[in-house]
């Protein structure tokens, strides 16, 4: 039993290495990715959308604190890739790994789902995973700056508002689509892979439109997310916004489309201004339908159970009692 016992042994502390470098892989990629897009706000360099806060967090909701270490590599990552190891850097380090962990420990506190199934989640994913925690990770990157002598006491305030709102879109475009995948066990059948591709050829025609038209068409998204809210819920919706705002960020940076002739700080705020409407829109609006959903799901199995009932008080025989199996087993609609 004695080399049973060490293989086990090395067994977990090896998992626990590949789960590290799987987290600080993905926290690596994505901050690649939003690197790709910048905006120059009274001459710091900002990104609209930081995704990496959202595969932090997420990474924290399935797996515990455990992904902590996987994290601050990934941060650690990124910081390298763009410039080279300061003890100023630490300040960027404690921010953006005390952003998500911060977040974290919220969302726990209220007994946040991952399923996103409730109203309540998704207002405490908006108002505490983003839009409070992501204060930590802004006010310390800022400072850093002021600190380093990078930026002026004066242009503090947008570089503030820029660096808040991208950490936050990361959190809301980005966690829920991985918390869902998460979550998935099994395809969809193919009557809702259809109407699923129609709705997608729908986005490729709108999104592009209204995102690089001079007439500013970007309320013309808005249709399409209700839509794919009300057929497929958060995976729709969260999908919906998630491509138009990185087309609008693409036209934004790119100075094309409804943010030509804008001055910089205007492009921020239009372009944080639409991001942040459409991650709001998604998130709550499929709780909300998701929730009503489950609610009349639950109703009808009530009344199915009665009506069970009342066919055999009316045969005078006494109801049958139900194992707890039977009593779970999902019933067919009718």
């Amino acid at each position: 039993m004695a080399p049973v016992v060490g293989i086990q042994d090395l067994r977990r502390p090896a998992l626990y290495a590949l789960l590290t470098l799987a987290i600080a892989a993905g926290y690596f990629a994505a901050g690649r990715l939003g690197l790709m897009r910048q905006l120059v706000v009274q001459g710091a360099v900002v990104t609209p959308i930081w995704p990496p806060t959202g595969v932090a967090l997420a990474s924290l909701l399935i797996f515990g604190i455990r992904a902590l270490p996987g994290i601050t590599l990934g941060i650690l990552l990124v910081v390298m890739s763009i410039t080279s190891l300061q003890p100023a850097v630490t300040g960027t380090l404690a921010g953006n790994t005390a952003a998500p962990v911060c977040a974290y420990l919220l969302l726990r506190r209220v007994g946040f789902r991952t399923d996103l199934s409730r109203l309540r989640d998704g207002v405490a994913l908006v108002f505490l995973g983003a839009l409070a925690s992501m204060l930590i990770s802004a006010s310390a990157g800022v400072g850093l700056l002021v600190l380093t002598g990078k930026l002026d006491a004066p242009d503090v305030w947008p570089v503030w508002l820029a660096w808040w709102v991208g950490d936050a879109m990361g959190v809301l475009l980005v966690t829920p689509i991985l918390l869902l995948l998460h979550d998935v066990r099994r395809p969809p059948g193919l009557a809702r892979w259809k109407e699923a591709t129609g709705l997608a050829l729908i986005a490729c025609v709108l999104i592009p439109l209204a995102t690089y038209s001079s007439l500013s068409l970007l309320f013309l998204v808005y249709p399409l997310l209700i839509l794919a809210a009300l057929r497929f819920q958060l995976a729709g919706s969260i999908l919906c916004a998630l491509v138009a705002s990185t087309m609008a960020t693409i036209a934004a940076t790119d100075h094309d489309g409804p943010f030509a002739e804008l001055t910089r700080v205007e492009v921020m705020l239009k372009l944080q201004a639409f991001n942040g409407s459409m991650a709001l829109t998604a998130l709550l609006l499929s709780a909300v339908i998701t929730e009503q959903h489950n609610t009349r799901h639950s109703v009808e199995r009530a009344c199915q159970d009665l009506v069970e009932v009342l066919e055999h008080l009316t045969a005078g025989d006494a109801p049958r009692s139900r194992t707890p199996r039977e009593t779970d087993r999902p019933r067919s609609r009718r």
